[in-house]
């Protein structure tokens, strides 16, 4: 389970973002007035209602059924943009590592490729998701040691970079007010939020819950992690990475990169990509299959069609799955493939008038300069003509 909250809340592209100093202040806060306040109520809440659904069950219990399925449906449907994030993410660290090596992968002027890309990895979490629930979960433990490897050498690597003498990228002097609160850093607040969101998501799958205490202990130490990690984060990107590109989620391996330096900053970058690009093909899964059981639940309260909730002989519900996936599929089609679409068409429409005008324009010309040339002729005979007539 904690696995899965890391998964789900710990999205470590979103401690690259310019803040100052006072991004610490701000994670404070979202600490005090959002994750650890989430963690105590949905603690609570799942012990009194355990069961497949958490927000869906809760506001049902609450508010009654029809505020029950609006509830769930604002619940999940951000797990569809989450899963496009999420593969996006993949495509941001694949142009990372081709930058690593002088190369152009999947360059943002082409985004049909991407969006290919994207619809890809949608099809792999697909897969991923439909598999029997303990395989899918012991693939998602390995990915999220991995994950932690990386959040590791991004703190070292803040630490390498000033220990070889190098001065921090971010000045965090008392001095100069940077660690207060103003109305230029107050949006990462907003950040910060966003960051810790989905604390109740890992519940949405609460019949695989064998022992309550386990809810407990993955809101404590899932919560611990997570606060600890994005500080960590934050201080490798601010200490290693120009203030220019901190705001680029590619920061985290250039941290890595600008820390070790030479040859073996370059290796540990690319081994932080693979990892990266790893984590977030699982973390596209990790979502597909907790998000899913939302439209489970409410195709067996009859609330969508009962066929959503039918199961496969791993006990997932391979239709709910089935139909976010293509919906998030044809979301990113429309996102990224559509406009690309569109505009050659727009395109090869705007050459073929103006082919078209050019050709009217040339046949004007044309008909303009004969039209002179026999005007010239006709009026050189009628002179010749006055000429003849004249004594």
């Amino acid at each position: 389970m904690v696995a899965i909250f890391v998964a789900i809340v710990l999205w470590i592209p979103n401690s690259a973002v310019v803040a100052g100093p006072a991004a610490f202040v701000y994670w404070g806060l979202g600490f005090i007035t959002c994750l650890i306040p989430g963690a105590i109520v949905t603690g609570q809440l799942g012990l009194m209602f355990p069961g497949e659904g958490s927000i869906y069950v809760w506001t049902t219990k609450a508010f009654g059924k029809f505020v029950g399925f609006l509830g769930g449906f604002c619940a999940w449907w951000p797990g569809i943009l989450v899963i496009i994030s999420g593969s996006y993410a993949v495509v941001i660290f694949i142009q990372s590592l081709g930058r690593l090596y002088n190369l152009q992968l999947l360059p943002d002027s082409d985004s049909g490729s991407q969006g290919l890309v994207i619809i890809l990895l949608i099809t792999i979490s697909f897969l991923l998701s439909i598999l029997r629930f303990r395989l899918t979960q012991n693939l998602v433990n390995m990915i999220f040691l991995t994950y932690g490897s990386v959040i590791v050498l991004i703190g070292v690597a803040g630490l390498a970079w000033l220990m070889t003498g190098h001065h921090s990228y971010t000045d965090f002097s008392l001095q100069k007010g940077q660690w207060g609160p103003n109305g230029n850093n107050l949006t990462f607040y907003g950040t910060v939020i966003l960051a810790l969101l989905g604390i109740e998501v890992p519940l949405n799958m609460g019949v695989e819950i064998k022992d309550a205490r386990s809810i407990t202990r993955y809101l404590l130490w899932g919560s611990v992690v997570v606060m600890v990690a994005y500080l960590i984060v934050t201080f490798g990107v601010m200490i290693a990475v120009p203030a220019k590109h901190q705001t680029n989620p590619s920061a985290l391996v250039e941290a890595i990169q600008q820390g070790f330096a030479g040859p073996l900053g370059k290796i540990l970058a690319t081994v932080a990509n693979v990892f990266l690009i790893g984590f977030f093909v699982f973390v596209c899964a990790v979502y597909n299959y907790s998000y899913a059981r939302l439209l489970f639940v409410s195709g067996l309260d009859r609330r969508l069609p009962i066929a959503i909730s039918k199961i496969n002989a791993n006990k997932v519900p391979w239709i709910a799955v089935l139909a976010q996936s293509a919906l998030a599929a044809l979301l990113t089609a429309f996102i990224f493939i559509l406009p690309n679409v569109v505009a050659n068409s727009m395109y090869q429409t705007g050459c073929l008038c103006a082919h078209s005008s050019r050709a009217r324009l040339d046949f004007h010309v044309l008909f303009h300069r004969w039209h002179r040339c026999q005007w010239s002729r006709n009026s050189r005979h009628f002179y010749q003509s006055l000429d003849k007539l004249s004594p």
